[in-house]
């Protein structure tokens, strides 16, 4: 049986990673399921993508049920749930992500992200992180859930203790109470439509509704401003890329697409084996804990030719940067929208981005691969 090597680990800096993909190449080839025992917990890793496709597909054999979330602000989500508790709550992002309610969002994420640039286009210089990434999104999911302006702050502030593994207790407070709201007096927004919402006839009860929309705002934010920061931060490395997009704007969709595989927001998810189970080649005994990293699997060459060259006119692309199967992310298709909004309007707007090397660029990496501030400068406007 072969084991993990002790030379991987998360990077704590940007200089550390070109090293983990290096590092995954090598285990893509010569490990590609291996067991990691140094943990309290031993993990089964798993680094291919035919082998990380299947982990995320197969859901009766591969459990989202895994221990490591019991004390978690998302450990009662569909984040972790199987079939058929799944399907329920999944037929919720159907009601929220509609065509219809997608779409009439464009108008207003570019209204607000004109708010945004003015405040920052005369300076020549700003915190894409501060700036743009972190409060688009807040304002956005806020907006559609029917957040009133007046509570998107405080909201906000009660998503980052969430998101810092504190309780969820406030955002849950918050939502019931909005939920009840809605109810006795409806709008024309979803919050209104998840408080009488019924799935198979039945309606969903009152946990599972705030537990939904405290999911939705959580995910509705990290994915969006995580591919934004992230864009721009691959873009720096590669100045010929942002030069044809600042040139052909109609490239910006593949771009995207390419920036969520070769530097994708969620790095790696968490499954938990029902039965003993084969796979590349290894036996995995039942209730073992297994990591399919997403991030290597991007970067397969098997699936992607030249993996490790960024092309932003690269077709097909068939990343797993959103993940694969039933648990595909919640806030893609919002993600997808804002960014196709916002990155053009960026690139035209601020001539000549550079991210300012030289000042301290934080990230901060686990399931999700963080850039905690990216300064950059522009010509002022």
């Amino acid at each position: 049986m072969q084991r993990m090597s002790p030379t991987l680990h998360l990077p704590k800096s940007l200089e550390e990673v070109p090293g983990i993909f290096a590092w995954f190449r090598a285990a893509r080839e010569s490990r590609p399921v291996v067991l990691d025992e140094r943990s309290g917990r031993p993990w089964w890793h798993v680094f291919r993508y035919e082998d990380v496709a299947r982990v995320l597909t197969d859901h009766a054999r591969f459990s989202s049920k895994v221990p490591t979330f019991e004390h978690s602000p998302l450990s009662d989500t569909m984040l972790v749930k199987d079939p058929p508790d799944h399907r329920k709550l999944r037929s919720l992002v159907n009601l929220a992500f509609t065509p219809r309610a997608v779409a009439r969002l464009s108008g207003r994420v570019a209204e607000m992200t004109q708010e945004l640039l003015d405040r920052v286009r005369a300076r020549g210089e700003m915190d894409i992180v501060s700036d743009i990434a972190s409060p688009l999104p807040a304002q956005v999911i806020c907006e559609m859930l029917g957040v009133p302006e007046s509570d998107w702050s405080s909201v906000r502030e009660s998503s980052r203790f969430m998101d810092m593994g504190g309780s969820s207790s406030p955002l849950d407070d918050y939502f019931s109470d909005l939920l009840e709201q809605r109810r006795r007096s409806p709008r024309e927004d979803l919050i209104t439509a998840l408080s009488t919402a019924e799935i198979d006839g039945e309606r969903l009860s009152e946990h599972e509704l705030v537990n939904f929309c405290a999911l939705l705002f959580f995910a509705g934010q990290e994915t969006t401003k995580n591919l934004i920061a992230n864009f721009f931060l691959v873009l720096s490395d590669h100045p010929d890329a942002q030069a044809r997009l600042t040139r052909e704007p109609a490239l910006i969709p593949t771009a995207i697409e390419e920036v969520l595989r070769f530097l994708p927001p969620v790095w790696y998810v968490m499954r938990r084996t029902t039965e003993a189970v084969d796979l590349g080649g290894v036996r995995i005994p039942a209730g073992a804990m297994v990591m399919p990293w997403t991030a290597s699997a991007n970067r397969d060459s098997t699936q992607f030719p030249d993996p490790d060259r960024f092309d932003i006119a690269r077709e097909p692309n068939r990343h797993l940067g959103f993940g694969h199967g039933i648990h595909f992310c919640v806030g893609a298709p919002l993600a997808r929208l804002e960014a196709g909004v916002v990155l053009p309007m960026m690139l035209e707007q601020l001539k000549d981005v550079r991210v300012r090397r030289e000042r301290p660029i934080g990230i901060r990496a686990g399931i999700v691969f963080v850039i905690t501030n990216l300064p950059v400068t522009f010509e002022p406007y």
